[in-house]
């Protein structure tokens, strides 16, 4: 069961791919689709698998991710040019939610679902 779990989780960088746009961050653009969208990605993720979000300190400010089952989930790495050195520093959903806004997270968690469900479930 846990490895169908893991298999769901890494079918969500397709998913997510898919749903990013200027909707859900101000800072997205079509060549960088993960720019901006850590928090918001890190709340919807949260909703989905639970676990924790964690941050770490880059030089824009702090970045926002998951750990779910022990395991670190960066699913907007994608956006920085160098590695990020992580500090896995718990954080919550209030801080991750400073990051977005209602609109954008709403936006971002209806497009996942319409995907989940042509590709998950």
């Amino acid at each position: 069961m846990l490895s169908t779990v893991y298999t769901k989780i890494e079918k969500m960088r397709d998913i997510l791919f898919q749903s990013w746009s200027i909707e859900t961050s101000s800072k997205w653009i079509s060549d960088n689709p993960a720019k901006g969208q850590c928090g918001v990605t890190a709340l919807v993720i949260h909703d989905l698998f639970e676990g924790e979000i964690m941050k770490t300190k880059v030089p824009e400010g702090w970045h926002f991710y998951n750990r779910i089952n022990g395991k670190r989930y960066d699913f907007t790495a994608s956006q920085f040019l160098e590695e990020i050195t992580y500090m896995d520093i718990p954080s919550n959903r209030k801080e991750a939610f400073a990051d977005t806004n209602e609109k954008q997270y709403d936006t971002l968690k209806q497009k996942v679902r319409i995907h989940i469900k042509e590709v998950i479930l």
